[in-house]
């Protein structure tokens, strides 16, 4: 796809003043009184605009991404927003992150001047776009799951005018109990595992296709498991509290996090993806790698990023709250995000302007796919324009 404008990066900072009295992030970034926020706003050269795209993760960076670059080329204003998590979800607190948001959505009007801002909820970010703009339009917050205050009304969070959810999923909770491995026996010893429920153990009987008693029962294991690591993190902050320690933290690693019967069985709700592969790479090593889905986390984040019981951050009951139009994109061979995702959340959104499209044979990253990465824009710059978001 060729570039029409060619594209200015503007680095940002914001600073706002932190009440909590836990530190969750290291070094300057939250630890002097004070959240520091980074970010890349890309602007096309002589292209005013009173219009922002707002791209935000809870934990990555995404100026890096192929979309956001195309966007800002093909003439539209884009910011790659950072939380004070970036590239470390393990203390992360969704609720903080929705705060973070907040903070750019503010400083984008206030400071830069933009009339119109849209997020634009990428894969993770799809899930803390809903939650923020559900907590925009009718906060309810008032607490984290693990019960610290946060007060989301109080924040008085400005909201979007618009929303764009593509290649993103309905919440961390749910690909982690859809991917965490149920053949795990001891947390403490993960080479104690049960056969049977070992996707990548030569021994088991069960090799796909994978019949459907089978996976029925290796669902409710991966829940059992799940369920058991929460209650297990419930325990140990009751039991840190009752020592009169009611801010006291713990880290700790949950093994084997990428046993997702769908990598390897491509019958399973069927897209365009690989089986065999996922956007971590061959999936039996990304099962231990340490870039594991929640293979690292703090108690409060584990209740807030990665408890399916728990979370606030979980697409469907979000969506359900968000009003504005919002255009649901769909990867048609999106090896990171299950294939119902996008629909579930397009069905469940309130909002009575919304549109869903799928980029046939997109991956996650549209990585070397430059016809399906110009159709996308195409599809989001059609869409802004029918309602007035381009200029």
């Amino acid at each position: 796809m060729e570039q029409a404008f060619a594209i200015r990066s503007e680095w940002a900072h914001l600073s706002y003043a932190e009440t909590s009295t836990v530190r969750e992030v290291y070094g300057f970034a939250g630890s002097q009184g004070a959240v520091n926020l980074e970010g890349i706003r890309f602007l096309p050269e002589g292209k005013a605009s009173r219009v922002l795209l707002v791209y935000m993760h809870p934990a990555s960076t995404l100026q890096l991404l192929p979309v956001p670059r195309a966007m800002a080329a093909s003439g539209l204003h884009v910011l790659c927003a950072a939380s004070r998590y970036a590239r470390n979800d393990t203390p992360l607190i969704f609720e903080n992150v929705v705060l973070d948001l907040g903070a750019w959505v503010r400083h984008a009007r206030q400071v830069w001047g933009y009339d119109k801002v849209v997020l634009c909820g990428w894969s993770g970010g799809g899930a803390l776009a809903l939650l923020y703009q559900a907590e925009a339009e009718r906060p309810t917050i008032i607490a984290t799951p693990a019960g610290d205050p946060v007060d989301l009304a109080a924040a008085g969070l400005v909201p979007a005018d618009a929303m764009i959810f593509q290649a993103a999923h309905v919440s961390r909770a749910q690909l982690l109990a859809d991917w965490i491995d149920p053949s795990v026996l001891d947390e403490n010893d993960p080479d104690r595992r049960d056969p049977e429920l070992d996707l990548y153990d030569p021994r088991n009987p069960n090799q796909p296709p994978y019949p459907a008693d089978y996976l029925a029962r290796f669902r409710a294991c991966q829940l059992a498991r799940l369920r058991a690591r929460t209650a297990w993190v419930k325990e140990m902050l009751e039991t840190m509290r009752a020592r009169g320690e009611p801010r006291a933290e713990r880290g700790f690693v949950t093994h084997r996090t990428m046993a997702e019967p769908r990598f390897l069985d491509a019958r399973l709700e069927p897209n365009g993806r690989r089986p065999g592969t996922s956007y971590l790479g061959e999936p039996r090593l990304a099962n231990s790698a340490p870039a594991g889905m929640a293979r690292f986390s703090t108690l409060r984040a584990w209740l807030s990023q990665w408890s399916i019981d728990d979370t606030q951050a979980h697409g469907e009951r979000c969506a359900a709250r968000v009003t504005v139009p919002l255009l649901a994109i769909e990867n048609g061979a999106d090896d990171a995000v299950p294939q119902p995702h996008t629909g579930l959340v397009f069905r469940a959104a309130a909002s009575a302007d919304k549109t869903m499209r799928v980029i046939e044979g997109a991956s996650h990253y549209y990585a070397g796919q430059p016809q399906q990465l110009a159709e996308a824009v195409g599809v989001c710059r059609d869409w802004l324009g029918k309602r007035s978001l381009l200029d």
